[in-house]
């Protein structure tokens, strides 16, 4: 898969690009934007739910099948607070859409803590609400919304 490069990209324009990407559906694209070493958590993880991927890889193979199971159509919340590491970021947001296979409503709100080094994500914190994962087509463990 082709690996592009932002460089120069503030870690928040780089962020912001990526929702972009989300929106789009571009998994590719947006998997682009990983260090070859990125490591993504999800530390509210539930049992059987992957709680770590270690190598963009392991993000892509979690993240190709997204478009199946979630249809996002905005982040209408999103704020982005700088730390004292210069390269790394809080992320204060919210996405909106449905789920592809109930066609329900989807609105999660999330907190992230993302790392960037030479232009890419190297470290993703996501801390999202385990309890949504239980609405039927969210299981990102399956490769279809059936």
């Amino acid at each position: 898969m082709p690996v592009t490069t932002h460089a120069t990209a503030s870690p928040a324009d780089l962020y912001r690009h990526s929702l972009r990407l989300l929106l789009d559906k571009d998994i590719p694209g947006w998997i682009g934007l990983w260090a070859e070493d990125g490591v993504m958590e999800f530390p509210f993880a539930p049992p059987g739910r992957p709680a770590r991927l270690t190598g963009r890889d392991a993000i892509a193979a979690y993240m190709r099948h997204y478009p199946d199971h979630i249809d996002l159509h905005d982040f209408p919340e999103v704020r982005i607070h700088q730390t004292t590491e210069p390269d790394t970021i809080v992320v204060e947001m919210r996405g909106v859409g449905r789920i592809v296979e109930s066609g329900d409503p989807y609105d999660m709100t999330y907190i992230a803590v993302v790392s960037v080094r030479d232009g890419r994500f190297t470290s993703y914190r996501d801390y999202w609400n385990p309890l949504a994962v239980q609405a039927p087509g969210l299981d990102f463990n399956r490769g279809d919304a059936r």
